[in-house]
């Protein structure tokens, strides 16, 4: 019970650490949306994407490594920290000289000091990447919150007092890079780990056995979930990139924090089992099941209020984001499964496994791009959420092999949650064809959803909602 309550409660810290950082983001990006033009947002959004493709390479899958290694010492954090440090400081003086022919591709002359003002982001993360490995292997997430949210909340400021003060597209340049150097400053001061002068070439050779399929991984995955973005920002207009990407914000939003919550607990917390494969699969099945209950109903609930949503959050100006948005929140409904699945095999060292599915998964995944991109931007978005299905199938096949967690079982993990989260949707859909504001009409629609689905939880005696239920009234227990 000990565990389990340590594994909640980091789950808990890192959930608070991601969903308050993104809500801030959030925030902050609206009221930047709000001063600035689609094809304004579009422009940058070109930038971001290559930044984060070459975020991989900071960390090289040596951060996964760190924490996987049973009797990972200094020497080996040490060794990484100035191996990720060399590294980001090579990929930032690429990005320099590749400023101008990205900009002359795209035949948007403004991104030459757009990119390498912001490229220095990659230097920030090099530098903090093994402490983030270090806070990860020995689960004090907490750490985590404090950095985060300090520079999540200055960089905020900064941006916003930059919109007001019409700086335009530079506000949401200087948002990131102090969002990133003040993250690396508070973390490296709350963390006691700090390198010394060692370096051993034969301790990154040993991890980057493990690391580099981890870094193909990764690097699959990051150029496979921005390469559309790069084709619509080629072959379609700057909005229709601003409509495709701010679609995918909120449900990101939703999806990639909390599952980012759960995934950087479930890493450690399997690897720590990784010699009992049983023990492995219970934490693996418990995660996907409340992962999936909490997921469920913000995600649905949130493709039925989209309308009124983006009026209100963006204004009319914005309404083309709605389909978008729509499509992403399924797209997310089923990503927690995969994530947790992909950890399960991170855990055992068979990051071989991992990514050759990357591999199979990417390769129908551009193939449906390539098909589709001829045809619109929203047959772009369709053609993933069809090769995201094929994708889901493939990971649940692999693990009833590896962990003998069967389509049944899996099934029976993540339904439930979408089929009461379903039934919650249609119950508050009709709400928005009420003559009332917006505002009201969203208010009405999130109580009443929340309400729904607590009760239809109770009714159907739901395990995750009962065991969220103890854990809180345990909690209050304690401190009672």
């Amino acid at each position: 019970m000990k565990d389990n309550n340590q594994i909640v409660s980091n789950v808990i810290w890192r959930f608070f650490e991601r969903f308050g950082t993104q809500l801030i983001t959030f925030i902050v990006m609206t009221v930047l949306a709000r001063h600035l033009t689609p094809d304004e947002y579009g422009t940058v959004s070109l930038v971001v994407i290559f930044i984060a493709i070459l975020q991989v390479f900071v960390d090289s899958g040596m951060g996964n490594a760190l924490i996987q290694k049973k009797n990972a010492d200094h020497l080996d954090f040490s060794s990484v920290f100035y191996f990720n440090t060399i590294t980001s400081v090579v990929l930032y003086l690429l990005m320099f000289v590749l400023a101008s022919p990205i900009a002359y591709f795209f035949d948007e002359p403004e991104l030459v000091p757009i990119i390498r003002i912001l490229s220095l982001v990659l230097v920030a993360s090099g530098i903090r990447n093994v402490q983030q490995a270090y806070v990860s292997r020995h689960l004090q997430f907490k750490r985590f919150f404090y950095a985060t949210i300090i520079g999540t909340m200055v960089s905020g400021a900064v941006g916003i007092w930059m919109a007001y003060r019409g700086y335009g597209v530079w506000a949401m340049v200087a948002r990131q890079l102090v969002s990133t150097c003040v993250d690396t400053f508070v973390l490296w001061i709350i963390v006691e780990w700090k390198p010394k002068w060692e370096f051993s070439i034969e301790r990154i050779k040993g991890m980057f056995s493990f690391g580099w399929k981890i870094l193909l991984t990764g690097l699959l995955d990051v150029v496979y979930s921005n390469v559309r973005q790069l084709v619509i920002g080629k072959l379609y207009t700057s909005a229709d990139l601003a409509f495709h990407t701010k679609g995918k914000q909120i449900p990101e939003l939703v999806g990639t924090n909390i599952n980012m919550a759960i995934d950087g607990v479930l890493l450690p917390t399997m690897s720590a089992v990784q010699d009992e494969r049983e023990q492995v699969t219970r934490i693996l099945r418990k995660a996907s099941r409340i992962t999936g209950y909490i997921m469920a109903p913000l995600l649905i609930g949130l493709l039925i209020i989209a309308t009124p949503l983006v009026r209100l959050w963006l204004t009319d100006k914005w309404l083309g984001v709605v389909p978008y948005l729509q499509a992403f929140c399924v797209f997310y409904l089923f990503y927690p499964h995969q994530l947790a699945n992909r950890n399960a095999l991170k855990s055992i060292g068979r990051s071989d496994i991992v990514l050759k599915m990357e591999i199979f998964n990417k390769i129908i995944g551009f193939g449906g791009l390539l098909i589709s991109m001829w045809f619109g931007v929203w047959a772009i978005t369709i053609s993933l959420l069809v090769t995201t299905a094929i994708s889901q199938i493939l990971i649940s096949t692999v693990n009833w092999k590896m962990f003998g967690y069967s389509f049944k079982d899996q099934a029976r993990d993540v339904l439930p949650s979408i089929g009461l989260a379903l039934m919650m949707g249609v119950a508050i859909y009709f709400i928005a064809w009420l003559p009332l504001h917006d505002a009201l009409i969203l208010l009405i629609q999130i109580l009443l959803g929340a309400c729904i689905y607590v009760a239809l939880s109770w009714i159907f005696r739901m395990s995750s909602f009962l065991y969220i239920l103890s854990i809180l009234k345990s909690s209050i227990k304690k401190k009672g």
